[in-house]
């Protein structure tokens, strides 16, 4: 089973379109894929057409809930939704942090840290689910949902926009994942994304350069309409054409990525 976090700690740089085509893509390859959203705004959820009143995802890390009672099939139209589950969020999800404050006692004597409790319940309970890919979406900051997806993650795919400021964002989240990974977690990779990229543009193509050269990065998916289009209608891009731009990028970024 193979973890992967979708994370950036800049808004706006395609997270939730990157984490959900690459669950379709996945799914659509045959592979049961559960997708976890971990943002409160829940747009991973309503992109697979699930809407809950209130996320019990909280409970469930902390134990109160059972793995069965918050997961749910995704509701997308096509044959490869039948591959996907999905654990949804709700803006009730904002509130995480102050819960597992109040629960700090019981968190310390079941899984020792909070960082943990993630990783705690996917080894105890959804490894008996058969899932081969797990995928979460988590929100633009470095909270706790961030923190526990790292920890229990194999890889973490990074999106970036070739743009002045989410470029100087990265610094702080790749400060963030050397933390994890040499305290928590030895075995975890990184590969950024530079997403909504228009290449025409000579301010984007400065900075993929510079960005290519501070680290090593994949192929990059452009800013084109069909991208938009996929999220609006609800397809993914591994649904159309194959001659399409979008169906090419994604097709190279995920032969690179050997997913």
């Amino acid at each position: 089973m193979k973890i992967i976090t979708v994370a950036n700690n800049k808004g706006g740089v395609g997270k939730t379109m990157q984490c959900y085509q690459l669950a379709c893509h996945l799914a659509h390859k045959g592979h049961k894929v559960l997708a976890i959203d971990l943002d409160s705004q829940a747009n991973l959820s309503s992109t697979f057409c699930v809407q809950i009143e209130r996320t019990l995802i909280p409970e469930w890390l902390i134990g109160d809930v059972a793995f069965e009672d918050i997961l749910v099939p995704s509701q997308g139209k096509g044959s490869l939704h039948q591959n996907i589950s999905l654990i949804p969020a709700s803006r009730h999800l904002a509130n995480l942090s102050k819960l597992l404050i109040m629960s700090e006692g019981e968190i310390r004597k079941n899984a020792g840290r909070k960082e943990r409790l993630l990783k705690k319940r996917l080894d105890l309970e959804i490894v008996r689910a058969k899932f081969e890919y797990i995928v979460i979406d988590t929100p633009p900051m470095l909270g706790d949902e961030l923190i526990m997806s790292l920890v229990a993650s194999n890889r973490i795919l990074i999106p970036t926009q070739a743009q002045d400021y989410s470029i100087d964002g990265l610094e702080e989240l790749m400060d963030t994942f050397e933390i994890i990974k040499e305290t928590e977690n030895p075995d975890l990779e990184f590969a950024i994304i530079p997403s909504m990229v228009n290449p025409r543009r000579k301010i984007e193509k400065q900075r993929m350069e510079e960005l290519s050269q501070m680290f090593k990065i994949t192929p990059a998916v452009r800013n084109l309409v069909q991208m938009q289009e996929s999220i609006s209608t609800k397809k993914p891009i591994c649904a159309m054409g194959k001659k399409s731009n979008g169906h090419q990028d994604y097709e190279a970024l995920w032969t690179y990525l050997e997913l």
